[in-house]
């Protein structure tokens, strides 16, 4: 709108200047070497205007010739861009959908019309890595590299490549470079700080972490729980090396990480040397409320030493009056009973768990029935449960299980990714829990011959008695029932599905083997010859014959 103004008010400008050039009276004569030219002031001004409108006319005539080659340059190496971003493009979807082919061909033509575009060296990456060709991609990862825009990210690629090639040295020095690059690279951060903890140096480990905090890559809590596990770890290497030290660096790392489980039972056990018993509970506490753990408790079974074991009872269950119902409180209830020597309170924390037991519930109850009556059948009989029974919680990471914790996942390199939990291969399927009894062991519990065969065992489940389990300690016992079913008679019925001969099947195509072997009429006898016996044996044979 305020163009479309404008322009009316330019033409109403130009008419009212040329109505008053117009309306002007005079004459206008120009002289030049004879030539007299005289016209009137109207027709001098127009014949200005059409030379000034000829001159820029011819100028712009001859400016367009003279740029004219420039102009076709660039027109042809825009077309050509254009082609070499079409080829991008399509070899980028190609690589995203797996057509190696597609994204081959569209490489090649990418490097042909769009060869400085560092689109094309990852479209050339990205397509020897799905080919395969893992010296193709890292040329084209170190062309990247060579490149000031693109360095940060040929340098993930030779990074991903060390992984690959399982070079683990060449991998952390590439991610170490990327880090002086770029202190926001989250893959080459991650990358340094596995490789630090692997190798134990927490120092390293911590200034990594610290930079991850100034660059925003974590957040403050984060970074609190982050730098716990390290210095716990650290306190762990150091408890038999500088005591004093990892006391030190224990604390700091309980005050940062207060949940964490190690952590919490090492800061306690300081605490409870410097005869600190009520800091040292103090410390526990919150731990378990967050993740009951056996080591919590039996640090706060210990808390106090010199305790009878009647005292750790006692404090154990207060312990464990925090989390009721969980099974770790009944764990450890049962165990401090037991080394108490009461068995009934051992049998009443376990109660609610031993009709799914776990295979620590299954031992502890062994170790129940062995202690209080000294009855080792009933023992044997929770030890067979504890076998077939479910898995307790272990420390694990990315599946991978470890009888410690671990500050780094050895599987991803993941800090802080040790969890306490059923490890993912037990944990229970859709199928049923009873325990069949195999062919091999039908025949080893089957009864001699001539004897006649016992009545078949119920199967074995979780929430069947055992047998042995069964019997009291009456001056005759009965004899033991086995644990899985007797081998019942069965009778021969048919003939057997396995012919006594397998003939032999050439395939039409083989002549095979020839059963004897080939003769020679020209060959003499091989064997030793059965000459006619001679004197009156022979005659009496001929005359026989």
């Amino acid at each position: 709108m305020a163009r479309l103004i404008l322009f009316l008010v330019l033409i109403a400008l130009a008419a009212a200047g040329a109505a008053w050039i117009a309306e002007q009276s005079g004459d206008v004569a120009l002289s030049w070497h004879g030539w007299r030219v005289q016209t009137t002031l109207p027709v001098f001004v127009l014949g200005l205007g059409i030379l000034a409108v000829a001159a820029v006319m011819v100028w712009s005539i001859l400016r367009g010739l003279w740029r004219a080659p420039a102009r076709v340059r660039r027109a042809r190496r825009e077309r050509r861009h254009a082609r070499g971003r079409h080829a991008i493009t399509h070899g980028l979807l190609a690589v995203g959908h797996g057509d190696s082919g597609a994204a081959r061909a569209h490489a090649h033509i990418a490097k042909r019309h769009a060869a400085d575009d560092p689109l094309a060296l990852l479209l050339h990456a990205q397509t020897a890595q799905l080919e395969g060709d893992r010296e193709g991609a890292q040329r084209a990862f170190r062309a990247m590299a060579e490149r000031k825009d693109t360095r940060l990210l040929g340098l993930h690629g030779l990074f991903v490549e060390a992984q690959r090639a399982d070079d683990s040295r060449a991998a952390v020095a590439i991610a170490e470079q990327a880090l002086k690059l770029s202190a926001g690279a989250i893959w080459a951060s991650q990358a340094v700080l596995g490789y630090r903890c692997a190798q134990g140096d927490w120092k390293g480990a911590l200034a990594i972490l610290d930079n991850n905090l100034a660059s925003g890559l974590i957040d403050k809590a984060a970074w609190r729980r982050q730098r716990g596990v390290l210095l716990t770890a650290r306190a762990l290497e150091l408890e038999h090396l500088d005591r004093d030290l990892s006391r030190e660096t224990i604390m700091e790392a309980v005050k940062l990480a207060p949940t964490l489980v190690p952590a919490a039972a090492l800061a306690s056990k300081y605490q409870s040397e410097a005869h600190q018993t009520r800091r040292a509970m103090r410390l526990i506490e919150p731990a378990w409320l967050a993740e009951p753990h056996p080591d919590l408790a039996d640090a706060y079974a210990h808390v106090k030493p010199g305790d009878s074991a009647r005292q750790r009872l006692v404090r154990i269950e207060t312990l464990a009056a925090k989390t009721p119902g969980h099974i770790e409180g009944a764990l450890a209830i049962a165990r401090a009973a037991i080394d108490a020597s009461e068995f009934s309170r051992a049998r009443e924390a376990l109660a609610p768990f031993v009709e799914n037991p776990t295979q620590r519930v299954a031992m502890l109850m062994a170790e129940i029935e062995r202690g209080e009556h000294g009855d080792t059948g009933r023992a044997r009989g929770w030890m067979l449960r504890a076998v077939r029974a479910r898995h307790d919680p272990v420390w694990t990471a990315d599946g991978y299980v470890s009888d410690r914790w671990r500050p780094v996942s050895p599987v991803s390199g993941r800090l802080d990714a040790f969890r306490w939990q059923t490890p993912l291969a037990a944990l229970p399927s859709d199928k049923g829990i009873t325990v069949e009894a195999s062919t091999f062991e039908e025949a080893m519990l089957a009864p001699p011959a001539g004897e006649a065969p016992r009545e078949p065992a119920e199967p074995l489940t979780p929430d069947a008695s055992i047998a042995p389990a069964a019997q009291d300690n009456s001056p005759a016992p009965t004899p033991p029932q086995p644990a899985f079913r007797a081998r019942q008679e069965s009778a021969r019925s048919g003939p057997s599905a396995i012919p006594p001969v397998i003939p032999i099947v050439h395939a039409p195509d083989d002549p095979g083997v020839d059963d004897e072997p080939p003769t020679d009429e020209f060959d003499g006898p091989t064997g030793p010859s059965h000459s006619q016996a001679g004197g009156w044996r022979g005659f009496l044979s001929r005359w026989g014959g």
